[in-house]
């Protein structure tokens, strides 16, 4: 089962990347997070005497996955909520 979510995140990975992207440029970033995961997820089931998801390498883990959210997160308020809200003030 861990090979079929490997799977997934690559090519969610290479969606975000070839097919969005053009709708975004923050779409590159999420895309190459996404390959990252598919990667971290087929390393993690191939070599079965090492959890990638326990211990230092879990952290790094959720230390890139939570930048990512930040980066994310810090984006959208900027480029899209903060631009929308003063449209609809203009409006009024």
């Amino acid at each position: 089962m861990g090979y079929f979510y490997a799977v997934m995140w690559l090519i969610v990975g290479l969606l975000l990347i070839f097919k969005i992207s053009k709708e975004n440029k923050i779409f590159y970033l999420l895309g190459a997070y996404f390959i990252y995961m598919g990667a971290w997820w087929g390393v993690n089931e191939y070599l079965p005497e090492v959890n990638l998801f326990d211990g230092v390498y879990g952290w790094i883990f959720k230390g890139i996955s939570f930048v990512i959210l930040v980066i994310i997160v810090v984006f959208y308020v900027k480029c899209i909520y903060l631009p929308e809200k003063k449209k609809e003030k203009k409006e009024e």
